[in-house]
């Protein structure tokens, strides 16, 4: 029931990820944030009976918890808003890097050879990301020449009917919807936004170390209520310290409203599992990464982006990279 439970939470992830990116196409980074973590909030509340009865100590460890993902989500938010989701999507399996760090400086395990070489692995599929050997140039080239003319295909037919047209509004919000499909569908992005999903990763690895801990002695409902209470606590006080604004349009963004009915099952879903005895992270951190197809696939189909086939050979890597780690 547990590899159940983590595929799903694993397929949602991904789900969630494309839900994000149309969110933050029609409201704001921090707008999304706090009303997503409100209505998740929301969802959680009928259950608060269970919630309740936790001991004294455990606030501060799931409050502790609440802050790092109050981090983790403001940079992959803004990391997601800036790149392909597909691209986000291949960075994000970096977390098992920095979870197999911290189970060994944290927890004082060992990795094996076989962890070694996973790791190689898995290091090698995210550097082949930036660094593109001539060979594999050649290889995938017709993927990324195939979609270059698809868009610009779509750009002239657009460019073509607005010069029809005659009318500058229609050409300048038609232009500016069919350039973003340039802009999505590239993979030039600016090395900070890197670096913030690389920072999300870690922290997220952070959570998943706390979750495991945390769950040997307290139940789901106590960490998802607490945990959800905290996390909307952070982003409201964000708000007021900062005086960001919320516009009204914001509650009418019906991908936020989906998003959160999304965090709530997976989260659920991932919490049960934790909390079966005779569930192992190592296996859980390999079913988590079924995401990632989620994302590519869907950075080809919903948001027109480009050298799919290679990112789905760098995926490969990483993910046979994984499946050695945990043999």
């Amino acid at each position: 029931m547990w590899i159940y439970l983590v595929l799903l939470y694993g397929i949602l992830k991904g789900v969630r990820d494309v839900v994000k990116k149309k969110a933050l196409k029609k409201s704001t980074v921090m707008e999304v944030l706090f009303i997503y973590t409100f209505l998740g909030f929301l969802f959680v509340v009928p259950d608060y009976k269970n919630a309740m009865g936790m001991e004294g100590k455990y606030y501060l460890w799931v409050a502790l918890k609440s802050f790092v993902i109050f981090l983790a989500w403001i940079c992959s938010f803004m990391a997601i808003d800036k790149m392909p989701i597909s691209l986000y999507g291949l960075l994000d399996l970096s977390r098992v890097l920095f979870a197999t760090f911290l189970g060994t400086f944290v927890l004082g395990e060992r990795p094996g050879k076989m962890q070694l070489l996973g790791l190689l692995l898995v290091s090698s599929g995210l550097l082949l990301l930036k660094y593109r050997p001539p060979f594999l140039k050649r290889l995938f080239e017709k993927d990324g020449a195939a979609q270059d003319k698809k868009l610009a295909t779509e750009n002239a037919s657009v460019k073509e009917e607005q010069g029809k047209s005659g009318l500058k509004a229609q050409e300048k919000s038609g232009l500016n919807g069919k350039e973003k499909v340039q802009k999505d569908g590239g993979d030039n992005v600016r090395s900070v936004y890197v670096l913030l999903a690389f920072v999300s990763c870690l922290l997220n690895a952070v959570s998943g170390l706390l979750d495991k801990i945390l769950m040997k002695d307290i139940n789901d409902s106590q960490l998802q209520f607490w945990y959800m209470l905290f996390l909307m606590a952070f982003y409201g006080i964000y708000l007021l310290v900062t005086r960001t604004p919320l516009r009204a349009s914001a509650w009418k963004n019906g991908w936020i409203w989906l998003l959160s009915i999304l965090f709530i099952i997976a989260d659920r879903a991932l919490f049960m599992a934790n909390g079966m005895e005779e569930s192992k992270v190592t296996v859980m951190t390999l079913i988590k990464q079924s995401g990632c197809i989620v994302t590519i696939l869907a950075g080809k189909y919903i948001f027109g982006e480009k050298n799919i086939s290679y990112k789905l050979f760098c995926a490969a890597v990483i993910i046979a990279g994984i499946v050695i780690a945990v043999i």
